[in-house]
């Protein structure tokens, strides 16, 4: 089994800044894909930042030049710098990631439990 763990989240002020880190681990061949969704109001998941699984990255427009993702991939983690934080990006942001591990069939998707970042004054 393939376990995410996210980390990092917490209150910020509007303006402040916040990293999040997640950690992949068990039976990983490789991992592929990983990136930052949140739940929203309506508890969908909508891409924050993700790294494809070419490595190139990608952003929701809401919130480029505010974010940064990075990653380290010899220790499956992915982290999510948050800069310029808005009351708007409240959100449980739930890390992903696209892992081939052992005992699976191929290519899957697995997700982390996520965490609470709240903005707010």
């Amino acid at each position: 089994q393939v376990q995410l763990v996210e980390s990092g989240g917490g209150l910020v002020q509007p303006g402040g800044s916040l990293r999040l880190s997640c950690a992949a681990s068990g039976n990983i061949i490789k991992t592929y894909g990983m990136g930052w969704y949140r739940q929203g109001p309506g508890n969908q998941r909508d891409l924050v930042a993700r790294f494809t699984a070419l490595g190139a990255t990608a952003y929701a427009d809401s919130v480029k030049d505010r974010f940064t993702i990075s990653r380290d991939t010899s220790k499956n983690e992915v982290y999510l710098q948050m800069n310029s934080l808005r009351p708007e990006d409240t959100a449980t942001y739930v890390c992903n990631a696209e892992v081939v591990a052992h005992g699976t069939p191929g290519l899957l998707d697995y997700w982390g439990e996520g965490i609470l970042v709240t903005v707010s004054a």
